[in-house]
């Protein structure tokens, strides 16, 4: 991960590339690139570094978060220089992101995990799609723009895979809430009964 982050840095030095660890006993780490120069540093990490398949994309949802820090500053107590620690809270904006993991068949090497990330949660949903350097990322973009809502910007099929046209919603999304009932299944059979009750609505 070291070298190739290293090699693109230096022939992208305009770009905002970031390795993101990953503490798991797996260590899968990954490499964080600005939708700007995506599609360029997958252009390099096919044809340079012989990352030529893409076997997996998928997406993650990551809502706005607040996280406690600890901060350690000094200051003159009593005449006396001290350590002060402070925990602030922070918090985190919200955003989806897109995980793609890459082989090479030629090296038998892989996964190298490269992740885009999207403004937010609402607005600014869009990425480039990477199926001119992965035709195989074509279906699965499909399905991480009907489960997640991430927009992919020059794919050349973007419609839903999963759910119907008419379907306003994003299922993988961690704030989706499924309907009491189904238009599809309109039965009102024990589950939807015991939702429709929660709720005070007499089915």
């Amino acid at each position: 991960m070291t070298d190739i982050l290293d090699a693109l840095c230096a022939t992208f030095p305009e770009a905002k590339l970031e390795a993101v660890q990953n503490p798991s006993p797996s260590a899968q780490h990954s490499l964080l690139a600005d939708n700007a120069h995506a599609a360029a540093i997958a252009a390099a990490l096919r044809d340079t570094h012989g990352f030529d398949l893409c076997s997996n994309v998928s997406g993650v949802d990551w809502p706005a978060r607040k996280i406690k820090e600890t901060i350690v500053r000094k200051e003159v107590v009593d005449g006396e220089e001290k350590e002060v620690k402070e925990t602030v809270e922070r918090e985190i904006p919200g955003h989806l992101e897109v995980v793609y993991h890459l082989y090479s068949v030629a090296k038998k090497s892989g996964p190298f995990v490269l992740r885009l990330r999207t403004g937010d949660r609402e607005n600014d949903v869009a990425v480039p799609s990477l199926t001119p350097g992965w035709k195989s990322a074509e279906v699965q973009e499909r399905e991480v723009f009907d489960l997640f809502g991430v927009r992919f910007t020059g794919h050349p099929d973007l419609r839903r895979l999963l759910m119907w046209d008419e379907f306003a919603d994003h299922p993988m999304r961690k704030d989706y809430v499924a309907p009491d009932d189904y238009e599809y299944e309109p039965t009102p059979h024990d589950e939807v009964l015991e939702r429709l009750k929660a709720r005070g609505v007499q089915a």
